[in-house]
């Protein structure tokens, strides 16, 4: 009921917290507040000699967080946040800051370090405030504070410690240990002094009251005292020094003063952000809290998820969706014998298909169930839909399939396993070296042209560009979509000569004639000239070797102010994502995914500036480059 005024001032905002800590999703859900996870890619390598007290460590940390997150959302997520919240914590003992685990063995370390002293428990928090000025820039207000809490361990055996790391737990913990689950059996609970055991503000002085500072000046502290209550922990409320918040524009700066994030005003309903504590208490003394619902349904699906890939492959292959399209209502019997397929084994395939969403299926009385297909199936899995994958899952199931079926191998060795996942017949017909191969190959990479090609055609304003070159741009599908978007634009198709020769099996109806296709092979001939370049999906699988070769002929191809538009899936750049471009990298090829900021030092080291980034919400980015 207390945060009650400051939930009502955010209605309408958009609140972010830059961490995935479950820890500190919980508080704030409990908290009622509503808002968005947005992860920090910051680096939690800043120089800890650096600052005078263990807590300012913290604090700074929480600040570049919050901040990382602020600055990047605009761009990558084309939406700018009202608040950002972060957050950091980290456990100080003998002077020493200690963050999280690396390993086992570090764990060991630190908490060995723990036993049997008191300790501090640090948290650093910063809110950024984030105010959209009319020339579509953004100013930035910051406040920040820091809470302590005081912990003490209980003299902790070998068996104990080792116990308790091998549950798993301190991995992924500031000083190694979580006090909410199986860490409480590590305080000692035998002592309690009058002076330190008590409890924290009513108000909770961290987000609540730092994000209603948003609206008014200075925020009151409780104005009597609340009984209190002892808490297991030795906790000692130590007075923050007020910060004050200073908003960066062009006129003049303001400061404002926060309240200290504790108080003596004090009761038993405070809640902590940050991962080592939530008051109040609860100890689980060496009880396991038992799997929840979601993370079943999540591990599950990743379990299941190859019996999922190889029943949708298996229906595209046996061309169930098309049947489905031409005659909807059909039963599993009339599939079969369409199919030329076993009764059983269609009707397991037709469920199967059903509980995944791409098939539909209706049962009236006294009657067998009938299917017909679902949206996904009718927009994306029919063969002539207008943004068909079928050619891509036939390439999955027929070169995917069998490499991943030796990521082991993979794995270890840290090459391609083309040699043991095909014989040397099928190596041959998988290889694009065979008509067959290179059609299958050239239809994978045409459905992900026809869906990718307008996002990436229209991603950046190219009117001052007259002509363009999609190298590697196989069957023209990208090159059609780009003279589409933009009228004065001719744009020449240059790949190798047996590809082009094909391309005759991919011409639309009705082919512009502002896209001309000259072969040739882009690492060795002489490339055609253009105002601007496009490269779709070819870095990734290139070699470093090759991958400046190309990156140099492009730029002697170039004069100043020429363009260069790369499109590639672009990881995240603290490599957690996206799994699609991650998983991609487990087939071994002799390329590698790279970040925005990686293919932008690339380019760059080639006389590229990077002009603009486009995270879109297809499955590939986009880049704009200029000569320099």
């Amino acid at each position: 009921m207390v945060l009650n005024p400051v939930i009502s001032k955010l209605a309408g905002k958009l609140v972010v917290l830059a961490s995935a800590s479950p820890r500190r999703l919980e508080i704030l859900r409990s908290a009622g507040l509503r808002f968005e996870v947005v992860p920090s890619w910051f680096k939690e390598t800043l120089d800890k000699g650096l600052f005078k007290a263990p807590y300012e460590y913290a604090v700074e940390t929480a600040k570049q967080k919050a901040l990382e997150v602020a600055r990047r959302m605009p761009f990558k997520h084309l939406k700018t946040p009202d608040i950002v919240i972060g957050a950091d914590t980290i456990v100080t003992v003998d002077g020493m800051i200690l963050e999280k685990p690396v390993d086992k063995h570090d764990a060991y370390r630190m908490l060995s370090s723990l036993s049997g002293k008191e300790h501090s428990v640090f948290t650093g928090v910063a809110i950024v405030l984030c105010h959209e000025k009319e020339n579509e820039e953004v100013d930035y207000q910051l406040i920040d504070f820091y809470e302590e809490t005081k912990v003490k361990f209980a003299d902790l055996s070998e068996d104990m410690l080792w116990e308790y790391i091998n549950s798993g737990e301190p991995m992924d913990k500031a000083g190694g240990y979580g006090i909410q689950a199986l860490g409480g059996m590590l305080v000692d609970t035998s002592s309690r002094s009058d002076s330190l055991a008590t409890s924290v503000p009513t108000q909770p002085p961290s987000s609540s009251q730092a994000l209603l500072s948003h609206n008014s000046s200075s925020i009151p502290r409780p104005s009597s005292p609340c009984d209190s209550q002892r808490l297991h922990t030795q906790i000692t409320p130590t007075a923050s020094p007020a910060h004050k918040v200073k908003r960066e524009d062009s006129e003049s700066e303001s400061s404002q003063t926060l309240v200290n994030s504790t108080s003596k005003h004090t009761d038993n309903r405070k809640v902590k952000l940050h991962d080592n504590a939530t008051l109040p208490l609860v100890t689980r003394r060496g009880q396991v809290v038992e799997p929840t619902r979601g993370d079943l349904e999540r591990i599950c699906e990743l379990m299941d998820g190859f019996k999922a890939s190889k029943a949708l492959f298996t229906a595209s292959k046996l061309c169930l969706f098309d049947l489905l399209h031409s005659r909807p209502g059909l039963d599993a019997a009339q599939v079969a014998q369409e199919i030329k397929a076993s009764a059983k084994g269609t009707e397991c395939l037709l469920e199967a298909c059903v509980s995944l969403g791409l098939l539909k299926s209706t049962e009236k009385a006294c009657q067998k169930p009938v299917y017909e297909n679902a949206d996904l199936a009718t927009d994306f899995l029919r063969s002539d839909a207008s943004f068909s994958l079928h050619g891509y899952l036939q390439h999955c199931n027929e070169t995917m399939w069998p490499l991943f079926s030796h990521l082991e191998s993979a794995v270890q060795e840290g090459t391609s396993q083309r040699e043991k996942a095909f014989s040397k017949h099928m190596l041959q017909a998988t290889s694009t070296s065979s008509r067959e191969g290179k059609l299958r190959f050239m239809k994978a990479m045409h459905n992900i042209a026809k869906i990718t090609g307008k996002t990436i055609a229209t991603a950046f304003d190219l009117s001052t560009y007259k002509s363009a070159c999609d190298l590697g741009g196989c069957t023209g599908a990208l090159a059609y979509e780009f003279t589409e978007a933009h009228p004065g634009l001719s744009v020449t198709v240059f790949d190798l000569p047996a590809v082009v020769e094909l391309n005759e099996f991919f011409r639309p109806q009705h082919p512009d004639n502002r896209v001309s296709f000259v072969a040739g092979d882009f690492l060795k001939d002489e490339l055609p000239k253009a105002d601007l370049y496009i490269l779709a999906r070819i870095l990734h699988d290139l070699p470093d070797e090759k991958v400046h070769i190309l990156l140099s002929k492009i730029a002697d191809a170039c004069t100043a102010g020429c363009g260069l538009l790369l499109s590639e899936i672009f990881l995240d750049e603290d490599r957690r994502g996206p799994s699609r471009g991650l998983l991609q990298a487990l087939s071994m090829s002799e390329g590698k995914q790279r970040s925005a900021t990686e293919y932008s030092l690339l380019l760059k080291s080639h006389g590229f500036i990077t002009a603009h980034i486009r995270h879109t919400d297809n499955l590939l980015d986009a880049m704009l480059c200029i000569k320099a």
